[in-house]
């Protein structure tokens, strides 16, 4: 079980394949405590494919990370003197930036259950970020060959994942109202010329605590998850 962060939500029904256990800190974590934590229940998952799944929505802690493979030749900063720290982990992808102001969500989802094919699940959390998108009266867009999510040719969302025997970790990052010149210190998701933006460049004013709830009920749509009360 992962350690108590923040709102915890746990299911009545255990064995449910709808069931879904909801993390909700309040506070930016360190990305090393949600990364063990996601791990620990993809873990969990792996030993007994009938427990629930879980879902992590958060803000971290200014940081990098590098996907799998991914090049430190985007990074433009001295890597013994970071600006913020620097995690190399095990999803795909290149490099990006967390930081409050960015919401963040990790499904550890059994594709079982679903589709056992990551290209479709990575295109069905571009189709939650459109859809969330919707709600805000933004049409969000898909670039032919590029996993994320655009707004006028500027990349506001971030998409990376992980999976072992076909349960997922890690997932996607919307910048919503954070300071975008961390971002200036990388080559984002290693694309040259592609500008970054968030939300709030469109709607002024827009918080992430307004956004987080429909992030929440897109992805309770689209991979069909129950969030049950708390016990």
């Amino acid at each position: 079980m992962p350690v108590d962060i923040g709102k915890l939500v746990t299911p009545v029904d255990s064995a449910h394949p709808g069931s879904a256990i909801l993390v909700e800190p309040t506070q930016p974590l360190p990305f090393q405590r949600a990364w063990t934590d996601q791990r620990q229940w993809q873990q969990r998952l792996l030993e007994n494919p009938e427990l629930p799944e879980a879902v992590w929505l958060l803000q971290h802690e200014a940081c990098y990370t590098l996907g799998r493979g991914a090049s430190s030749d985007h990074l433009h900063f001295p890597q013994d003197h970071p600006p913020a720290p620097v995690h190399r982990i095990d999803r795909g992808g290149e490099v990006t930036h967390h930081l409050p102001g960015q919401l963040v969500a990790y499904p550890v989802l059994d594709l079982r259950r679903r589709q056992p094919d990551l290209h479709w699940y990575l295109r069905q959390l571009e189709q939650v970020l459109i859809d969330v998108l919707a709600q805000l009266d933004l049409q969000g867009e898909r670039l032919p060959g590029l996993t994320g999510l655009w707004l006028d040719n500027r990349k506001v969302a971030a998409i990376g994942v992980g999976c072992r025997r076909w349960i997922t970790q890690h997932g996607l990052a919307l910048n919503i109202d954070c300071d975008l010149a961390g971002f200036d210190q990388v080559t984002p998701c290693g694309l040259t010329g592609r500008a970054v933006g968030r939300l709030a460049d469109w709607i002024p004013g827009l918080s992430l605590a307004e956004v987080q709830p429909l992030l929440r009920d897109a992805l309770a749509s689209r991979f069909h998850l129950a969030w049950c009360d708390e016990a």
